[in-house]
């Protein structure tokens, strides 16, 4: 994506660290919460790796079309479980599909010749279908970290969850990832 190499390399550490945590829950959850971990992992990598500063990291033309092939498919796998179970799915198929959206964004400038994807102009992608992610993930994180506001505390009756398993963090997690979505729309 865009920007500096600072708040560039900020992003990739974030989104490693979120990727990290999500392969850590996953290894301790089961069925449906390790499916969403694992989701979740996917996404947090492919936006470190997508983040890297293309000043310090010049990745290939062809690198584009595998994000937007990883991507596609976890779109129609995302597509499967919103349309069987809902919920976090949805959540799951935007996600996808924005980072399907911002590959093929970012696959047309080397397309017509340009050295990266980072350097583009018009060609950066759809304002109205930009705008419209960035209202999503704006309200997702205001949302989310509104949920993350403490509350009346509940007497602890006994060993509360481990760690991996925290709610909160859990929410910190798709915070976190919510918050680079909005960074790397607003650079494209």
């Amino acid at each position: 994506m865009h920007g500096g190499a600072l708040s560039g390399w900020l992003l990739v550490a974030l989104c490693a660290a979120t990727g990290t945590y999500c392969l850590l829950r996953m290894r301790v959850s089961d069925g449906e919460e390790r499916r969403a971990a694992g989701g979740e992992a996917l996404m947090g990598f492919g936006m470190a790796v997508m983040a890297l500063p293309a000043t310090v990291v010049a990745q290939p033309g062809w690198s584009w079309a595998v994000y937007a092939a990883v991507f596609g498919g976890a779109a129609l796998v995302g597509m499967a479980g919103a349309a069987r179970r809902g919920g976090h799915h949805l959540h799951h198929l935007v996600g996808s599909l924005a980072m399907l959206y911002m590959a093929v964004a970012m696959a047309a400038p080397v397309a017509q010749g340009a050295h990266t994807g980072h350097a583009m102009g018009a060609a950066g992608g759809t304002p109205v279908l930009t705008g419209g992610l960035l209202l999503y993930y704006t309200v997702y994180v205001l949302r989310a970290g509104a949920r993350l506001a403490p509350a009346a505390v509940a007497a602890a009756g006994g060993p509360g969850p481990a760690w991996a398993t925290r709610p909160e963090l859990t929410l910190t997690c798709r915070l976190s990832m919510a918050l680079a979505m909005v960074a790397m729309l607003v650079t494209l």
